[in-house]
């Protein structure tokens, strides 16, 4: 049967913003439901080592998340496995619709529903997905132990997977469209230091090649940049990581977006352009995307929605006694 449920803060997604968000939501008895999307725990679950997370010299990223779920849940928020497929803004309490049947009325919300890994588009790419084609080395990298992998991409992602992809492969190619990376330069070094990290620049994957029956990738063609020469080169595994993409399916219509679909929050704020809508976390955020600063807005966007709630309940006290 279908459950309908009221919360004063519904807050959708659950990296680090999101928990975050459960914590301070829940410290300030709001009882929060947090709704915690396709991928619990967000990115960071795909990750291994995290080396900047303040107070861990290094720790893992799905260990990150427990705890700081844990935490949410010990603070008083209530977490549920579901997934938002419809969010109506039109008026308040705003109406999420669940996956599982469920319906969520919300006088809040907070939006931390994330990014999600982008991809070249490519033909052969989507042919190969889940069969030699990945986008999380952590998910896949050991099905390619004593192998040759490829890994596409120049920033702090594909550096990030090559460096982990050197537990397990023989040799890993990183493939890049210019001949400088736009890691960090710890990272970088890391790499570069790494003897069995070939990087190959000024190129880019023009299409995956692999056999059929049964299905799996056996190599790549890349074109150099400035010559067009078309290069093949055999590998077992692609993995592309080339950015992400802010995860604003539920209200890209509806909130006003900017820089490729993040969503746009007020100056030194949280707050979206629908009262009472708040964005915290890599949905709003194209420029740092760091798992501190998402918490730290996550921590933001919580106490906004509290002062938000008190402003309305003064308000509506107000008009009442009128």
């Amino acid at each position: 049967m279908a459950e309908t449920r009221h919360t004063k803060v519904l807050i959708i997604g659950s990296g680090p913003a999101g928990y975050t968000a459960g914590v301070y939501a829940s410290r300030a008895m709001l009882e929060p439901i947090l709704v915690q999307g396709i991928e619990p725990g967000g990115q960071l679950t795909t990750t291994t080592e995290v080396e900047n997370w303040p107070g861990d010299t290094e720790v893992q990223g799905p260990d990150l998340m427990i705890r700081m779920q844990d935490h949410a849940k010990a603070m008083g928020c209530e977490i549920i496995g579901d997934i938002i497929t419809k969010l109506d803004t039109d008026a308040r309490p705003f109406v999420a619709h669940g996956d599982s049947g469920t319906t969520y009325t919300a006088d809040t919300v907070i939006l931390a529903t994330g990014a999600r890994a982008k991809w070249l588009g490519l033909e052969t790419e989507e042919k190969f997905k889940g069969f030699g084609v990945s986008a999380c080395a952590t998910c896949d990298g050991f099905f390619y132990r004593g192998q040759e992998i490829v890994v596409i991409g120049g920033g702090n992602t594909a550096v990030e997977e090559a460096l982990f992809l050197t537990n397990f492969a023989s040799k890993v190619t990183l493939v890049h469209r210019r001949d400088e990376l736009r890691a960090e330069k710890i990272l970088i070094d890391r790499l570069m230091k790494n003897p069995k990290i070939e990087p190959l620049w000024f190129h880019e994957m023009v299409e995956v090649t692999g056999t059929d029956m049964p299905l799996g990738v056996e190599g790549i063609n890349v074109k150099h940049t400035k010559t067009g020469k078309i290069t093949h080169i055999p590998c077992k595994g692609v993995f592309v990581a080339i950015g992400h993409a802010p995860s604003n399916e539920l209200v890209k219509d509806v909130l006003e977006t900017h820089m490729g679909g993040y969503v746009v929050t007020k100056p030194d704020s949280t707050a979206t352009s629908i009262p009472g809508i708040f964005a915290a976390g890599d949905i709003t955020d194209w420029q740092y995307r760091q798992a501190i600063t998402s918490a730290g807005m996550g921590c933001q966007a919580a106490l906004e929605v509290e002062r938000f709630l008190a402003e309305s309940e003064e308000t509506d006290a107000v008009a009442a006694a009128e």
